[in-house]
């Protein structure tokens, strides 16, 4: 599994991004994120973003 990302970096693809604890660990909550732009604060240090959902539009797409 690809280490969890942190506030500020970019997203690589859009989807619902669950925040995890600073072990790895789930905490529930989750957040829309779009493809390029950076992914929010989290509410306590050390804690980052994992994809649990990405997009189906398939917009852009050639």
């Amino acid at each position: 599994m690809a280490p969890p990302l942190k506030p500020g970096q970019t997203a690589p693809r859009s989807g619902q991004y669950e925040q995890v604890g600073p072990r790895g660990g789930s905490t529930g909550e989750e957040r829309t994120v779009v493809r390029g732009e950076p992914m929010p604060p989290t509410p306590k240090p050390g804690m980052g973003y994992r994809l649990v959902d990405p997009s189906k539009n398939g917009a852009g797409r050639k």
